[in-house]
C-alpha cells in the first residue's frame, strides 16, 4: 500500500488495518513454517506496510493531541 493511500485513511480505519496486516503476517509465518509457503519474501513486504501504517497512526494520534 502507498504512503499517500495510507495518509487518507483516518485514525479508526488504521487502526483496522493495522490489526487486520497483523493476522496476514501471523498466518504468513505459520503457513511458511509448516512447509505450505515457499514465498517467504511476502512477509518482508506486510512488515513494511505495518511499519508505515503505525508510522502515519503515530503522526495522526500526535496532531490530534495538539
Amino acid at each position: 500500500m502507498k504512503i499517500a493511500d495510507i495518509r487518507k485513511l483516518s485514525t479508526a480505519e488504521l487502526s483496522k488495518e493495522i490489526n487486520e496486516l497483523k493476522d496476514e503476517i501471523a498466518e504468513l509465518r505459520r503457513h511458511i513454517y509448516m512447509g505450505d509457503n515457499q514465498n517467504v519474501r511476502a512477509v518482508r513486504g506486510k512488515r513494511k506496510d505495518l511499519a508505515r501504517m503505525l508510522t502515519v497512526l503515530s503522526d495522526n494520534l500526535v496532531k490530534e493531541t495538539k
